[in-house]
């Protein structure tokens, strides 16, 4: 598929059901996703293949100072998370849709350095869904409520976004058929 644009950011706060959607797309569009590098540890229970690449801080610093990353952040959970040069250009020379989960940070940041990326907001249609689709997950309440907190956050750059998208609460299908409509009107199909 040839496309315009190969580079889609997909962005939310935790809960918002950025990786669902992403996994919707699988289904219809040939796409190839951006692997963050992160510090954090490897969740358990996270998807079986987890979307990271996870090194230690002193590598990750160490590719800071030798200009290795794209782009990268220290998060809310003292947590470092970035995207290589070298992901950028697999993502890039893959002939794929690229897919690009980052958080409102990193958009800000890419929108700078990068032109013709198009960003793509994932919310749900209230902050208490956001809160139970969280404690679904058997987060503790201190989790919980840093992730409020941050989604709050969130929600006041959502104007950086080319694209909102709401994720209703059992409609999943309908936010994954909304995304691809998004991709292929920007892609020129």
């Amino acid at each position: 598929m040839k496309t315009k644009n190969k580079l889609f950011i997909i962005s939310g706060p935790s809960g918002a059901g950025e990786d669902s959607v992403i996994e919707g797309l699988k289904k219809f569009l040939s796409i190839e996703r951006v692997i963050t590098t992160t510090t954090r540890k490897k969740r358990s229970d996270v998807f079986a293949e987890d979307p990271y690449y996870f090194i230690s801080k002193k590598e990750f610093e160490k590719g800071i100072l030798e200009n290795k990353f794209f782009e990268y952040a220290e998060e809310d959970n003292n947590q470092f998370y970035g995207v290589t040069n070298e992901e950028i250009e697999r993502v890039i020379s893959s002939g794929k849709i690229g897919i690009w989960k980052i958080e409102y940070k990193g958009v800000m940041t890419v929108k700078k350095i990068m032109s013709g990326v198009v960003s793509i907001l994932i919310t749900t249609q209230s902050l208490e869904i956001l809160k139970q689709r969280l404690s679904k997950r058997g987060e503790s309440e201190e989790f919980i409520q840093r992730r409020m907190d941050y989604a709050k956050e969130w929600l006041k750059y959502k104007d950086i976004y080319d694209y909102q998208v709401v994720n209703y609460e059992g409609k999943l299908d309908e936010a994954v058929e909304e995304v691809k409509g998004i991709i292929l009107k920007e892609c020129g199909k």
